[in-house]
């Protein structure tokens, strides 16, 4: 496997460390100016007590990765009816947990042939096999000449994705530190003491060169969290949960979602916080969820199923319930007051508090964006709905969308945090659900 440059790179183009600048002292709290001056040249001016920081920087453009007689024991049949993802084998330099990297596959590039070398036989696209060249999956056809229990051998190639970060080292110099490529969650480049990140630069995959909207300054280092109110939400909507993390008596927290809540990941890491924060607190936390699916789904399984909504979510009679589903994104926030006018009303009938998780940003076709910076503002009604009907009913609101939509300010595209490039958070990701439901109680 090698690596080779495929885009079209200006004489100027290159990886430069930096220029060594006169010192002053950065002004505080003051944004670097970070723009384009060519297709893989940044210029970053910090402002300064004394005089200006200036430094232009080239950044390495992105290279395409060649596989080259990858063995496939056996290809599965091509679903034209299946998501990209899942129409056929995934090409192994695509992978991402679950599912394959959209747009990573250089489509002329891909070739499968019956033995390795390139005097093998070459098998046709359309009639041995066919292939999702969007999510780089390969499936055989029926009626080719591809047999079921074939080995296959396929050559492609691919991008990784990059961040650079422009950072303002500790002496007075502003340099270019190079990320490690990957081919879904690359991430920023570590930084020395005494260093300070201006900005990051996204490298998408294979661009032909850089936009405004791969720049990143560093506009914010943390989410502005929202002035401490007395009483607090939590105190005021869940009065109840906040009374029995007080006492010590039992609380049964029900973590209630889709396949995002299928990881624990982020209720762990929120009752974690709440124990730290409430020591005499006595927490049962349980876990119901059903990944691919949403609360209609839950409400049509009939009695005795595996997801039963009344047996598996109340009957237990939790004290707390917290959902997450990114997966009722479809509503409208008619359909959000209809149906989630209806949980409430049961959820109240078992004398269960309430408090509902926004959910995160996924893939951005998904959301209809077009880029991940200038996104504060989350455009699916289904989000809309759930703020309004919180309000409406003064049900506690775990606003995470927030928190994912702002990002961008601290230089991270949000894409990079989804360990199956589409709607899996990591760790990190996850730590944005706990967070805004600890907010709930400052």
């Amino acid at each position: 496997m090698e690596e080779r440059n495929r885009a079209g790179v200006s004489k100027s183009a290159g990886f430069v460390c930096g220029v060594l600048l006169t010192w002053a002292t950065a002004v505080a709290g003051e944004p670097a100016d970070v723009r384009l001056t060519g297709d893989w040249r940044v210029a970053v001016t910090v402002a300064a007590n004394q005089s200006p920081l200036i430094a232009t920087l080239d950044v390495a453009p992105p290279k395409w990765v060649t596989v080259t007689d990858e063995r496939y024991e056996k290809l599965r049949d091509f679903n034209p009816q299946a998501p990209g993802w899942a129409k056929g084998n995934p090409l192994t330099g695509l992978r991402a947990a679950e599912c394959t990297v959209k747009g990573a596959l250089d489509a002329a590039s891909l070739v499968v042939r019956e033995g390795s070398g390139a005097t093998a036989n070459r098998f046709e696209t359309g009639k041995d096999f066919d292939a999702d060249l969007d999510w780089g999956t390969v499936g055989r056809l029926p009626g080719g000449r591809i047999k079921a229990d074939q080995p296959v051998f396929i050559s492609y190639m691919y991008a990784k994705r990059r961040l650079d970060a422009a950072v303002l080292t500790g002496d007075g110099r502003i340099v270019l530190k190079r990320g490690e490529p990957h081919v879904a969650m690359c991430q920023q480049p570590g930084l020395a003491a005494g260093e300070t990140r201006l900005a990051n630069i996204f490298i998408p995959g294979m661009i032909p060169a850089l936009t405004a909207d791969n720049l990143f300054p560093i506009l914010e280092t943390a989410y502005p969290e929202p002035p401490k109110s007395i009483p607090t939400i939590a105190e005021a909507r869940l009065p109840k949960t906040v009374k029995k993390l007080q006492s010590g008596e039992p609380l049964m927290i029900l973590a209630w979602g889709d396949s995002v809540t299928t990881f624990n990941r982020w209720q762990t890491t929120f009752v974690e916080r709440l124990r730290a924060k409430y020591p005499a607190a006595k927490i049962k936390l349980v876990t119901e969820a059903w990944g691919g699916r949403n609360t209609g789904s839950y409400l049509a399984e009939p009695p005795g199923s595996e997801h039963n909504y009344r047996e598996k979510v109340l009957a237990p009679k939790p004290d707390l319930i917290i959902s997450e589903f990114v997966n009722d994104a479809g509503l409208t926030p008619a359909q959000v007051d209809e149906r989630y006018g209806r949980l409430l009303a049961d959820f109240q009938a078992i004398g269960a508090e309430w408090a509902i998780l926004t959910p995160h940003y996924v893939i951005p076709d998904w959301m209809g964006l077009t880029k991940q910076r200038d996104i504060d503002n989350d455009p699916r009604p289904y989000v809309t709905g759930l703020r309004q009907f919180a309000e409406k009913y003064k049900v506690a609101l775990g606003d995470a969308s927030l928190r994912y939509g702002r990002l961008w300010r601290q230089g991270i595209p949000y894409l990079t945090l989804m360990e199956n490039n589409i709607n899996h958070p990591n760790e990190f990701g996850h730590t944005l659900f706990a967070d805004s439901l600890m907010a709930l109680f400052e």
